[in-house]
């Protein structure tokens, strides 16, 4: 058995997916489980190697997990010493894991805070002599029905409070792609179902626009999947546009795009910032005519 360690969100596993996938094509015969929370299982499935998901919320200082010793215990949650300890309490045979003098583990590659986190991930693996390829982001299609195909989805919301754009800039772009034709809904969590709202009703959106707290992961998933745009900030939704190759403008701040946005090389994703404040609505809307173009020029979706 390989355990990965994971213990994160929506984003978090999907930058993941190429350092999943190079241990999947190292240990082809192996189970591939991974320590993550229960609510990630369908995002879990739609990567395509994970065997099982291991309940896991957050960290603790003995695993929860009652496990045989693994053969290999893989790090891709942080640097340690936490994490570190977590899984080195599961007793593996291998641990690969960033060196972390305070947790006792000397081998492996040093931390760089000036890295993308899709890269960090790869060269880990890189340093333990597996492969695995930066740019394969690309996630199967979800099986889920019933979301609307088409939809420019407007993500309005993020867990972390600085990272989220000015609502009543959001529904001022809400209205305009509206008027452009668009049929503009509005996604998030259960948590910012009242900010999605107050949003709809400040770009004259009907209710049921708003989809905040009315899709679960694999819903959200099919939405991303089949929509027509995306404009969010640094949150997992954004994550999802690039994993499905939907057109996609990401307002970044404060955490530069260099560390967590898309792949630079595909012009249907567009990153602006890194200061919020100073992102304006014709902004936006010029990124927006960008990726459109690009989607037209390129043809078939791709990933």
């Amino acid at each position: 058995m390989i355990l990965v360690l994971r213990a994160l969100g929506v984003g978090d596993l999907a930058t993941a997916v190429p350092a999943l996938r190079g241990l999947r094509a190292a240990f082809p015969d192996r189970e591939l489980v991974l320590a993550a929370p229960a609510w990630l299982t369908p995002l879990a499935d739609l990567v395509g190697v994970v065997d099982r998901v291991l309940p896991t919320d957050g960290l603790a200082d003995r695993p929860p997990w009652p496990l045989p010793p693994p053969e290999v215990a893989v790090n891709l949650h942080g640097r340690g010493p936490r994490s570190h300890r977590m899984l080195a309490a599961a007793r593996p045979g291998r641990l690969f894991a960033f060196a972390n003098a305070d947790a006792g583990h000397a081998a492996g590659p040093a931390w760089d805070d000036d890295e993308h986190e899709v890269r960090r991930w790869c060269r880990l693996l890189h340093w333990y002599g597996l492969p695995a390829d930066p740019t394969d982001l690309a996630l199967h299609r979800p099986s889920a029905v019933g979301a609307p195909a088409g939809a420019t989805v407007l993500h309005p919301g993020s867990k972390i409070h600085a990272k989220r754009w000015p609502a009543e800039r959001f529904a001022a772009l809400a209205r305009a792609l509206a008027g452009r034709g668009h049929r503009v809904v509005l996604t998030g969590t259960a948590d910012e179902r009242d900010l999605a709202g107050r949003v709809a009703r400040a770009a004259d959106l009907p209710p049921d626009a708003v989809l905040a707290g009315r899709t679960d992961l694999a819903d959200l998933a099919a939405l991303v999947a089949d929509a027509r745009l995306v404009v969010s900030g640094d949150t997992g939704v954004a994550h999802l546009a690039t994993g499905y190759g939907t057109a996609s403008v990401v307002l970044f701040g404060p955490v530069p795009p260099a560390h967590w946005g898309p792949p630079a090389d595909r012009p249907r994703h567009r990153v602006l910032g890194p200061t919020l404040a100073a992102v304006g609505v014709d902004e936006v809307l010029a990124a927006v005519d960008e990726v459109e173009r690009a989607v037209r020029v390129s043809g078939a979706v791709a990933a």
